[in-house]
């Protein structure tokens, strides 16, 4: 009898630390993967959040490590809270008691199914960059066509309030109605009303909101403290670029001191729509691939070729240029990274190469 209990108890023990090694070698894939263009990943959970995969009979706990295929479901408790990544720069923060399922998870055709509760989408882009961040509720469609800030609820059986504080929405309706930042949309089973905010409405801030301003400025800070070790270790390992990315104007990186992806955008000049700055990118102003962003950036009116400061906490070289220089949101010249091991990434617009070599560490 004794030795079948220890039997027992030693095959339990033996498929739990399978279990936990198995969890751990999950949350360390997810970390290898450090540079990623895919929507769908798990972000940030606050309090009670469950996921139903396509095909699957029952809702599971939800956790960080998960990414969201085609047709995966995310619903929350009423302490729920739930971060979402979309394209590279924008992202989905789904409220307590809400439902939501991405239909979509290419960056070509990316579409949400809001069910039920609220969401706020940061969507993060140049001025004039045209985004495709499709959305469907019980009670319309509508497309995030510009950066912005955008909040929706929706009460099943009722209607869907769409206000947009930022940004621009594009109406899936016979006109194909544009709708501005500052203005608010209720859509009924029967009509449709678009109205500019009150005072009041502009004021008012929901608890989602709140903890969206919040996510927004940790995932900014997690940007900033990207190092050159990180970039370097990152882009020398990566295994290939792909489609993808010639398509994205960024990439998500996971910055392991945070614990979360943050934006890394391929050009500087970038910024959240809070007013955050994203001030780590890829390539440097005139090109080529920059380790960091406290350094090698020319300064405006200062081209004798000597250091000056940031306010960053480091310097930047102003080159050998006999006039000054303004920080453009994106150079004339799209450079490509080359890691050194013949890897190269697709010039993003116009799908041009130039070899660009990693700076020495």
């Amino acid at each position: 009898m004794r030795k079948a209990f220890s039997l027992q108890a030693l095959f339990t023990l033996s498929a739990a630390i399978i279990l936990c090694c198995s969890s751990v070698i999950f949350a360390q894939n997810r970390e290898k993967f450090v540079i990623s263009a895919k929507a769908g990943g798990i972000n940030a959970i606050t309090g009670q959040a469950d996921v139903h995969a396509k095909g699957e009979s029952e809702w599971q706990q939800l956790s960080i490590t998960d990414d969201l295929d085609a047709g995966d479901r995310v619903r929350t408790a009423n302490d729920g809270r739930v971060e979402i990544l979309l394209n590279p720069g924008s992202y989905l923060r789904v409220g307590g008691d809400s439902e939501v399922e991405l239909s979509n998870n290419t960056l070509d055709n990316l579409e949400l199914r809001l069910l039920r509760g609220t969401a706020i989408v940061e969507a993060t882009g140049a001025d004039g960059l045209e985004l495709n961040i499709n959305i469907s509720t019980p009670h319309t469609k509508l497309a995030i066509v510009r950066q912005g800030l955008y909040r929706l609820n929706v009460v099943p059986n009722d209607a869907t309030e769409l206000i947009v504080r930022k940004g621009r929405v594009i109406l899936n309706d016979d006109s194909h109605t544009k709708v501005k930042g500052g203005n608010k949309v209720v859509f009924s089973a029967t009509n449709v009303t678009v109205a500019k905010l009150t005072k009041e409405e502009k004021k008012v801030q929901e608890p989602v909101e709140n903890w969206s301003k919040e996510r927004a400025e940790t995932l900014a800070k997690a940007n900033r403290r990207i190092s050159d070790r990180m970039l370097t270790s990152a882009f020398s390992s990566f295994p290939g670029w792909g489609d993808p990315f010639g398509r994205s104007n960024g990439l998500w990186f996971y910055n392991r001191d945070a614990r979360c992806y943050t934006f890394l955008p391929f050009y500087y000049g970038w910024g959240s729509p809070y007013g955050n700055s994203y001030s780590t990118s890829v390539y440097g102003p005139f090109g080529g691939f920059v380790t960091g962003t406290r350094h090698s950036w020319p300064q405006s009116g200062n081209g004798n070729g000597s250091n000056s400061s940031n306010g960053n906490g480091g310097s930047t070289s102003s080159g050998s240029s006999s006039g000054g220089y303004s920080h453009p949101s994106r150079p004339a010249q799209n450079p490509i990274f080359d890691g050194g091991n013949g890897r190269r990434m697709p010039n993003p617009d116009s799908g041009g190469r130039i070899q660009r070599k990693i700076k020495d560490q």
